[in-house]
């Protein structure tokens, strides 16, 4: 008896490739790691200080190891060219924050919208001898200023850009002071080894004094002539 012939229906166009039809769904575990990495860039996303690994894993509810593999990725994702934020290590933990290459015009944007809180040069030259010499003391600061600075001292402290480190076991024990950790969150530094260089530092006290200055010459008086002053705006610190 003769066997009837297969018909096999012709492949029509746009029909459904075979892997696709048997292709598994996102597994659990996917999911569950999908989900763990959205909530840790969320909580990096609305937190003002850097976050441990510890502490995120403590939050959470995981593993520290695992949320320290969710931050690596994160890291690298959006270090991607086509990511205006980046994620950061910063003073012992991750923070979000805009990319340096950036920071030029955000800068110019940010000074549209308020007026910038900045220190004066006298601030700065303080607080870069305490970064570079910590932990030191107003005597020390003093001797290579050549003035004293108590009101310098107070306005760091102040700003929680320095903290007192005990005393030095001399004669007197002068207080010794050191940076802080806001230190690091304003600077945008991982630890003190990413501090700048001197020159850099000068640089940075440079742009200090030009920035008050031109910010000066733009005031005008009711009538439209230009302010009249002799020297900048800059921060007031007492002397003694």
């Amino acid at each position: 008896m003769k066997q009837p012939e297969v018909q096999f229906a012709p492949e029509t166009e746009g029909a459904i490739p075979e892997e696709l039809l048997h292709a598994s769904p996102l597994s659990a575990s996917d999911s569950a790691d999908a989900h763990l990495k959205a909530l840790v860039e969320a909580v990096i996303y609305i937190t003002d200080e850097p976050l441990s690994a510890d502490q995120i894993a403590i939050a959470l509810g995981q593993p520290a190891e695992k949320v320290g593999r969710v931050l690596e990725e994160l890291t690298a994702e959006y270090n991607q060219p086509e990511h205006g934020l980046t994620v950061r290590e910063i003073a012992g933990g991750y923070k979000m924050s805009t990319k340096p290459e950036h920071h030029e015009a955000i800068r110019a944007f940010v000074k549209n919208l308020k007026p910038a809180l900045k220190l004066s040069l006298a601030a700065l030259e303080t607080l870069a001898l305490i970064a570079y010499k910590q932990p030191i003391t107003a005597p020390e600061v003093m001797d290579v200023r050549g003035v004293q600075g108590a009101g310098v001292l107070k306005t760091l402290l102040d700003r929680k850009l320095i903290a007192t480190s005990g005393r030095k076991q001399v004669v007197g024990k002068p207080i010794l002071y050191k940076t802080t950790k806001e230190f690091l969150v304003q600077f945008g530094l991982k630890d003190l080894t990413e501090l700048p260089t001197l020159k850099e530092f000068e640089e940075l006290s440079r742009l200090a004094v030009a920035d008050s200055d031109s910010e000066i010459q733009s005031v005008q008086q009711p009538d439209g002539a230009a302010a009249q002053t002799s020297e900048p705006e800059a921060e007031a610190e007492p002397s003694e």
